[in-house]
């Protein structure tokens, strides 16, 4: 007989009582998901039970669930910040999703628990406050017009002849009787510019951001916005554009406010007379330097939020923005443009109500004109 040896490491080899244990990896490990992909194959399938429920389905549902669901955590985390809470609450969420317009469509029929209701108030019923009494405007009453019965002896067809008649010998007389005719004077009022309109577009409360091209000294509004330094420097491209329209009498209504005011602190607001302007009002600004790396972004949040706070206080329902922080303070266009509308979109989020209704930015390069309509675009 023949006698073989075997080794203990060939032993083991041959019966698989070496081999390394590999860990086992769940489907979504694999799919690179946070959520269960094998949850939700069991739930497709067990109410899709008489359709086949492919490979890839479960793993793009729960992709497409993990990105929605981070997207309204990010806009409900941006409205408990506004809100100075530290933690989101179902309000938070709410606001959230009926604020960005695909997240309202997609969502319009879901009841959030805890949340409250989104407010819907007419705009006629949001008037001028006086003295804590609302000022609504007189409104012409209207008169039925009475008309007198017709004589039973004559029927309707002679009398309206005869009033014809009576009515056309009497504008015939008038006209043979009459001296020259006055001819219409003429008048040197100027028309108001033409703002032609770029973009448009609706926020959920109803608000309306709009993207024109032209002069901000020009623009008919109720208020528009002076970004500034401390001491309210009237040097920058819109101070300047400013004084070109409303000359030295601005210029002092301007100094005069620096005198009773005192310096203008970084980020606030503060509302100052419109000499000579088609505005009614001047929100000045303290706009930050851009600095990389720095608060500066955070810092022009903070004075878009004052200036529409400032707006809201003064019942302003059309208020003219520039291109705040691109010019002197070196701000990039498109991080200019990205951080003040999403600093407008964040406070008609944590607002109930607003007195604004229309929000324009005037603009007069076409680069800024390009960047603002972009990313007007894009804001959900």
């Amino acid at each position: 007989m023949f006698k073989f040896k075997v080794s203990k490491a060939q032993f083991m080899k041959m019966s698989g009582r070496g081999k390394n244990k590999t860990q086992r990896m769940t489907m979504s490990s694999r799919a690179g998901t946070l959520f269960p992909v094998a949850r939700i194959r069991r739930y497709l399938r067990g109410c899709t039970s008489k359709m086949r429920v492919a490979v890839g389905a479960p793993v793009y549902q729960a992709a497409v669930m993990e990105y929605l669901s981070a997207e309204i955590l990010e806009l409900a985390g941006n409205a408990a910040r506004d809100n100075k809470r530290n933690r989101i609450t179902p309000r938070h969420i709410l606001l959230a999703i009926a604020n960005d317009e695909e997240l309202n469509k997609l969502l319009k029929n879901v009841t959030i628990p805890s949340g409250g209701v989104m407010p819907h108030i007419q705009p006629e019923l949001l008037k001028k406050k006086d003295g804590g009494k609302f000022v609504v405007s007189n409104q012409e009453k209207f008169k039925p017009q009475v008309l007198k019965p017709l004589s039973p002896g004559i029927p309707k067809k002679k009398k309206i002849e005869k009033e014809f008649v009576k009515t056309a010998t009497k504008k015939a007389l008038e006209a043979s009787t009459s001296k020259k005719v006055e001819k219409p004077k003429k008048t040197n009022v100027k028309s108001d510019p033409v703002f032609a309109v770029l973009s448009e577009k609706n926020l959920y409360l109803g608000q309306k951001l709009t993207v024109v091209q032209g002069n901000i000294a020009e623009m008919k509004c109720d208020a528009l916005i002076h970004p500034t330094n401390a001491t309210f420097n009237t040097t920058g491209e819109v101070g300047s554009a400013l004084l070109k329209v409303g000359g030295e009498e601005l210029k002092k209504a301007i100094s005069a406010l620096h005198s009773s005011h005192g310096d203008l602190a970084m980020s606030s607001a503060l509302l100052g007379d419109s000499v000579n302007l088609k505005a009614k009002h001047i929100i000045h600004v303290h706009s930050p330097t851009y600095v990389s790396g720095g608060s500066s972004e955070e810092d022009l949040e903070n004075v878009v939020k004052n200036a529409l706070t400032l707006a809201d206080e003064k019942n302003v329902a059309v208020i003219a923005f520039p291109s705040i922080g691109s010019g002197i303070n070196s701000f990039p266009k498109q991080l200019a443009a990205q951080t003040i509308l999403k600093a407008i979109s964040n406070y008609f989020v944590t607002v109930v109500s607003s007195s604004l209704k229309q929000i324009y930015f005037v603009l007069y390069d076409m680069e800024s004109i390009g960047v603002y309509t972009t990313e007007l675009a894009k804001l959900g």
